[in-house]
């Protein structure tokens, strides 16, 4: 399933799975992704700080959840998940390491691209499904995560047949 999308990316955008894997079967599951061409995002909620609406409403805004996370943990990368252009905007001005375009349109998503001209990574997340993966890689994003990678790959379809010895 990741060679798929990793083909229809053409090498215009790292496609990433998400951390929505099987219990039990993580490590697994992701290194299938590696396996096919994909490219772990987080294996966890520690290797990273992802702040996503719900904390951006509880901080009070993507300012001050930027700043209450530079004050914990200064030497973690920051990645703040944007659903509109303003917030697009607040999470530059607020230093932002990387921005989550959730769920934008594609016009938006080209129009956030550009205000952020290289000074954040960008990840497209959202509705992400092989037939949109050329549309998505053209907007210059660096990134598009695909929970599909890991919470709906297809099961191998294997079968044990034990011979007597004759």
């Amino acid at each position: 399933l990741t060679r798929k999308y990793v083909d229809a990316a053409g090498g215009r955008i790292t496609i990433l799975d998400t951390r929505k894997t099987t219990p039990t079967l993580r490590a697994l599951e992701k290194y299938a992704v590696r396996a096919g061409g994909g490219t772990n995002h987080r294996s966890g909620l520690d290797d990273a700080i992802l702040v996503k609406d719900n904390h951006i409403r509880l901080a009070g805004g993507v300012a001050r959840a930027i700043e209450r996370m530079r004050a914990a943990r200064r030497e973690m990368p920051i990645e703040i998940e944007a659903q509109s252009l303003a917030q697009v905007d607040e999470a530059l001005a607020g230093g932002a390491d990387m921005i989550l375009l959730d769920n934008l349109p594609i016009e938006q998503a080209r129009e956030a691209v550009r205000r952020i001209a290289r000074r954040a990574k960008v990840e497209i997340s959202g509705g992400v499904t092989l037939d949109r993966i050329p549309e998505l890689a053209s907007t210059g994003a660096d990134y598009v995560s695909v929970g599909a990678l890991t919470h709906s790959a297809p099961a191998a379809d294997l079968s044990f047949e034990i011979e007597p010895d004759a």
